[in-house]
């Protein structure tokens, strides 16, 4: 018997089912900080899901680059596009929403830590910056601007913040990503009340450890062998390994779609291979 005998008399039907359930086809997203790895790898899931997608960042060489990627991934020469925005600048994000027309999708995907080391010499003009990257550019600024437009021309629209396991739990010496994605979850869930009145829905995505440009030199070495940060992160993880990107995708697609997500709101999702429930 082949797989194709194998298959159910009704996979025309369950891929129907599917599609209702999750395709974005006919609906627009904006991705902030589109230029990073985490944003380029959303903004492609949701591509691929029929969204149109437009990446925003302060940093042009960047856009370009995640735009070419998932065009190619995709396969698509339209609906896929960006525009440079500084995230720290109200002015700026509010040209840009009118620039972008209507979309129902926003996905923070602004933010970074910096250094590490005991509380006692934190810089403080380090921690002021991770703290506007994080919680200003990263979040409240985006929701701010977006949730004005969207309640002044009644969109229903879907916000997906980026926490971290750090919302939960603090991780050791890096103070300012601490305190700023702590907040991320808190200001999710206050946006997510304030807005519910308005049919927009806000929930967040907490990754646990993905190799990525902000942390890779935190977590490997040069010859990609772990770090002692590295090895403590996988020896607390208990898949026993760092996650992969497409891992994070269901999650996205999932609070993204309506018909699935639609009495979602005001949640912090772990994808984390079970770092938030180790124990001994």
């Amino acid at each position: 018997m082949t797989a194709k005998d194998r298959q159910p008399a009704n996979t025309g039907m369950v891929c129907d089912y599917l599609c209702r359930m999750f395709s974005l086809t006919g609906r627009k997203a904006v991705v902030t900080g589109g230029g990073g790895v985490l944003g380029t790898d959303m903004a492609c899931a949701m591509a691929r899901a029929g969204a149109d997608v437009i990446l925003w960042d302060v940093r042009e060489e960047a856009l370009k680059a995640s735009v070419e990627r998932i065009r190619k991934e995709t396969g698509r020469t339209e609906g896929v596009d960006y525009r440079q925005v500084d995230l720290m600048d109200e002015e700026q994000m509010f040209a840009a929403i009118d620039a972008a027309g209507d979309f129902q999708i926003l996905l923070n995907a602004c933010g970074g830590g910096r250094g590490k080391g005991p509380l006692i010499e934190q810089d403080m003009e380090t921690f002021r910056f991770v703290m506007k990257l994080n919680v200003e550019a990263g979040c409240f600024l985006p929701m701010k601007v977006v949730g004005k437009r969207w309640i002044e021309k009644k969109v229903p629209g879907c916000i997906i913040n980026i926490a971290s396991m750090s919302s939960f739990v603090p991780l050791s010496g890096v103070w300012p990503y601490d305190a700023a994605k702590a907040a991320v979850k808190n200001l999710t869930e206050g946006a997510a009340k304030e807005f519910a009145p308005y049919g927009i829905r806000v929930n967040a995505i907490a990754p646990g450890f993905f190799l990525g440009e902000q942390n890779r030199r935190l977590l490997t070495n040069e010859d990609g062998s772990l770090t002692e940060r590295g090895k403590a992160v996988v020896a607390h993880t208990p898949f026993g390994r760092f996650g992969q990107a497409q891992e994070l995708m269901g999650a996205v697609l999932y609070l993204c779609s309506n018909e699935a997500a639609g009495f979602v709101t005001g949640i912090t999702v772990p994808v984390d291979g079970g770092y938030l429930v180790h124990n001994i």
